[in-house]
């Protein structure tokens, strides 16, 4: 006996991972693994602007725009940033994973895997937007000029917010700080 076939749609909606399908950075299409990490419903989401996800409006702006210089040939992109619940307004750290069906179009149409590492990685202090966006990039092992450079400002501003992040963090080092982040 042949064990019941398991179709797209089914594996798409078990996924032990969240995926979105994407048209112009709107969700068209989300499985239950993102409808549980969102705390939110289809209803919810499905249509909306993947703004809702994200803690303000400027991380929601400053992350297309991230994505869209970053893609590489083939228009994949992933990091690590802090992400909204929407049931909770609760934020956790989330690693994200795209492809751009088009890379010469990116918000165009994608494919989106979402994986919450709150489990091993949380946020123990009240951070900015910019302060988050910084933190993941160090996280990634990227450079003050990297840094700069990706978000549009000069290194020594990053340095101004690693410097932040460090007294938040009571870290005497930027490993140290790394650290932190990675185990808090």
């Amino acid at each position: 006996m042949e064990p019941a076939a398991l179709d797209y749609r089914s594996a798409f909606q078990l996924a032990p991972i969240g995926l979105v399908l994407s048209a112009q950075r709107q969700i068209v299409d989300c499985n239950e693994r993102v409808l549980q990490m969102f705390a939110t419903t289809r209803e919810q989401l499905i249509g909306q602007s993947f703004a809702v996800m994200y803690p303000s409006a400027a991380e929601f702006e400053r992350t297309g725009a991230r994505i869209v210089a970053s893609l590489d040939a083939q228009g994949h992109y992933a990091d690590d940033r802090v992400m909204r619940r929407l049931g909770s307004s609760e934020l956790f750290w989330c690693h994200v994973t795209g492809r751009a069906l088009d890379p010469a179009d990116p918000h165009a149409r994608g494919i989106w895997s979402f994986e919450d590492l709150s489990a091993r990685r949380q946020i123990t202090a009240e951070l900015t937007p910019r302060e988050r966006e910084i933190a993941a990039l160090l996280v990634e092992g990227q450079t003050s000029k990297l840094i700069g450079r990706r978000l549009g400002v000069s290194p020594r501003t990053v340095d101004i917010y690693r410097g932040r992040l460090m007294k938040k963090y009571a870290a005497s080092s930027t490993p140290e700080l790394i650290n932190k982040l990675l185990s808090a």
